[in-house]
C-alpha cells in the first residue's frame, strides 16, 4: 500500500467508513441486480443483443470499480460493501419469491 493510500485509510475513522460502505454496497448491489433484470427481460424478449452485451458489461463493470473503491478503504471496508451488496440480493430475492404462483 502507498503512503496516500494508507493516509486516506487513516484520516476516515472506521465507524464511519464501515457504515458508508455499507451503503454504498447497498446502492451498487441495488444497480446491478436492476441491471440483471434488464439483461434478462431483453434476453427472454428478444431485445437487442447489442444493447444485453453492453448492460452485461456495464455492471460488471460498475461491480468491479465499486468494491476496488471498497479495497482502498481496507479489508473491513469491502467486506461491509460486499455484505450490502448479497443485502440486496436477499431482499430481491424473498420479494421475487412472494410473486411465484
Amino acid at each position: 500500500m502507498d503512503e496516500r493510500a494508507m493516509n486516506m485509510t487513516q484520516t476516515f475513522p472506521l465507524v464511519l467508513t464501515l457504515p458508508l460502505c455499507f451503503a454504498g454496497g447497498l446502492l451498487l448491489g441495488f444497480a446491478y441486480f436492476r441491471a440483471l433484470h434488464w439483461t434478462t427481460t431483453l434476453i427472454v424478449n428478444g431485445g437487442s443483443p447489442v444493447l444485453a452485451l453492453s448492460l452485461s458489461l456495464g455492471r460488471l463493470i460498475m461491480i468491479g470499480v465499486g468494491f476496488y473503491l471498497a479495497v482502498l478503504l481496507g479489508g473491513l471496508a469491502l467486506l461491509a460493501a460486499l455484505a450490502g451488496v448479497l443485502t440486496v440480493k436477499a431482499m430481491i430475492l424473498r420479494h421475487d419469491r412472494g410473486k411465484q404462483p
